[in-house]
């Protein structure tokens, strides 16, 4: 993993977010929806911790780990300068395939929004799902994010020099059929692995979840910069109103596909 680690160290993820709040936005809307009004959660795979500090915010108690100890560092630093250090119970740098550091059955509820994207072994995803669901407490819910492969497909197939090898059919047709992509440029986004859409309930189930949805966390990455700025010209109150859409619409099972990322929502059994 140690490409992983490389990766985020010279990568601005909390800037990311910050860039594309709409991902953001869906997917805090979604997790308040359903979460408990308190208790003790863990932010498994939380980068610098954005989502961990709306949790803080909110009155949560978090626990948050991530592979890479320079985001842990920054998060940790984020909960002091929000002077939310007392709504956390620990900052750690680990591997979602090994909590160990963490009790069987802890949180109220789980977040593993990142893991998932870079475990290309299946005998690995299915060891860090297996860990989210020993520290979740019986019908806790979890929160887990994937990525889909048809939309890489299509964002190599509209840009291929951005996501070499894909600029040649034979990579892309490989992809297809494996989900695994490695950049050909180095420093780039590698190491990733992207789920087919109608194997992510079942991968769950069978790990011991209960599916209660499947969301769009961003169909709004349809659109570029260019439309953002076309709809910014026509004023706040519309840009409001296009995400407000984009956060009802999430759920619709005809937009998992073109969505860059996918939030699954799920209860331990």
């Amino acid at each position: 993993m140690s490409n992983v680690i490389d990766y985020y160290n010279q990568y601005d993820e909390w800037g990311r977010l910050e860039r594309e709040p709409v991902e953001f936005q869906v997917n805090w809307h979604y997790i308040r929806k359903h979460m408990p009004t308190g208790g003790t959660v863990l932010d498994n795979g939380a980068g610098p911790g954005k989502y961990s500090m709306e949790l803080a915010k909110a009155g949560y108690q978090v626990t948050l780990t991530d592979l890479t100890p320079r985001l842990v560092g920054i998060a940790e630093g984020k909960a002091n300068e929000l002077h939310l250090e007392g709504q956390f119970d620990g900052f750690h740098a680990a591997d979602a395939r090994d909590l160990h550091m963490l009790e069987d059955e802890q949180f109220v509820s789980s977040l593993m929004l990142g893991p998932m994207y870079h475990l290309q072994e299946e005998s690995d995803r299915k060891r860090a799902v297996k860990e989210l669901n020993r520290v979740t407490k019986k019908d806790g819910l979890v929160f887990v994010a994937f990525m889909p492969r048809i939309r890489h497909i299509l964002t190599s197939l509209v840009s291929p020099d951005n996501w070499k090898p894909h600029d040649e059919v034979d990579a892309i047709l490989q992809f297809a059929q494996t989900g695994c992509f490695n950049h050909a440029d180095q420093g780039r986004f590698t190491g990733a692995y992207y789920f087919d859409i109608e194997d992510i309930n079942p991968f769950m189930e069978v790990n011991g979840f209960e599916t209660i949805d499947l969301i769009g966390s961003n169909a709004g990455a349809l659109l570029n910069q260019t439309h953002w700025d076309y709809w910014r010209e026509k004023g706040e109150v519309e840009v409001r109103e296009i995400i407000d859409l984009i956060i009802e619409r999430a759920t619709d099972p005809y937009i998992l596909g073109v969505s860059s990322h996918l939030l699954y929502i799920g209860r331990k059994k």
